[in-house]
């Protein structure tokens, strides 16, 4: 349909849906856990908001997948496992915000996912690291730890305390999540199946929905953050908000990985993170000393770097695929 269009054009319509909606979906997100009623009670049910989000998802990957057609005898073992384990280090995040740590910080220490994964390949073995690589981690971890230094004073110690343990188990997650879908891509091609944008959509939020519907029942957010939606309903609707915003940014992922490689979606996606950090940061008058500045610059400093070095490891592939 979008075959006839001009490359700029193509981009255009990628690159800005995934900008739109995901800076709304951050800035919705900080809002709906910075949110307190007249007696200070605030929203802390994160795995029912995983519910609600992975069910706008389980919608529109539904449509989708219809559209484009459903693909068959996909392997959904590996799908349950990694749905699972995405949905708990997404309410990890959710958490971290819900006991106080700032939107800016966990924004900056989320970009640190590649810390557990050349962990966990360093632990495991066979994996080697050069000596930029670590430097990126290290300036993106420093940098993330500066800027939650840096803050002005005011807030309570020990919540940022408990956000931090949540963001770290969120990282630990992330790492965990990225050697399950290897082993998902590599389940589906021993099967001979390739399954489309949208089958991975549809099933990985069906189980992660799953999941957090089974963790919200058992822990009685159903009841308690629906409640607390019914009394407050301008945080009801940020949150139906936030969730159509989740699914409507994945559809431009997908649309920006059908129609340009990947280095394209990753610049768009790194870049997305910093402009987050500083519209928070602009928007919602979060006070940084100047020592919290610098660990802005140091922390950027490393995602882009991470950025250019994927890039140049793109252009050198595809420099040899031609000379060959």
């Amino acid at each position: 349909m979008s075959s006839g269009l001009p490359e700029s054009i193509k981009l255009l319509i990628g690159a800005g849906g995934i900008y739109a909606a995901f800076l709304y979906y951050g800035s919705l997100q900080e809002d709906v856990f910075r949110y307190a009623t007249e007696d200070g009670t605030t929203f802390t049910q994160a795995w029912l908001l995983q519910v609600l989000e992975a069910l706008a998802n389980v919608v529109i990957g539904f449509v989708g997948m219809q559209l484009s057609g459903p693909t068959k005898g996909i392997p959904l073992r590996m799908f349950a496992i990694s749905g699972a384990s995405q949905v708990t280090a997404k309410a990890c995040t959710s958490l971290a915000l819900a006991n106080g740590l700032s939107f800016p910080v966990a924004t900056l220490a989320k970009s640190g996912k590649m810390a557990p994964v050349m962990a966990g390949s360093l632990l495991l073995g066979g994996a080697s690291y050069d000596l930029r690589e670590y430097l990126q981690v290290a300036a993106i971890i420093g940098g993330t730890a500066v800027v939650s230094m840096g803050k002005k004073k005011g807030g309570d110690s020990s919540s940022s305390t408990m956000g931090i343990v949540y963001i770290i188990g969120s990282l630990v997650l992330d790492g965990v999540t990225a050697g399950f879908q290897k082993r998902l891509k590599s389940e589906t091609a021993k099967v001979g199946v390739k399954p489309k944008p949208y089958d991975f959509m549809l099933w990985t939020n069906l189980f992660m929905c799953l999941t957090a519907a089974v963790v919200a029942v058992a822990l009685g957010e159903v009841q308690s953050g629906m409640s607390f939606c019914l009394a407050n309903p301008e945080i009801f609707v940020k949150i139906i908000k936030f969730a159509v915003c989740s699914a409507v940014g994945q559809s431009f992922i997908f649309y920006t990985i059908a129609n340009f490689d990947p280095l394209v979606l990753s610049t768009v996606t790194t870049t997305r993170k910093i402009f987050s950090v500083l519209l928070s940061i602009f928007l919602k008058g979060h006070a940084l000393s100047a020592t919290g500045w610098s660990g802005i610059a140091l922390a950027c400093g490393g995602i882009l770097s991470e950025l250019q070095a994927k890039s140049s490891g793109g252009k050198k592939k595809k420099h040899s695929e031609h000379k060959q």
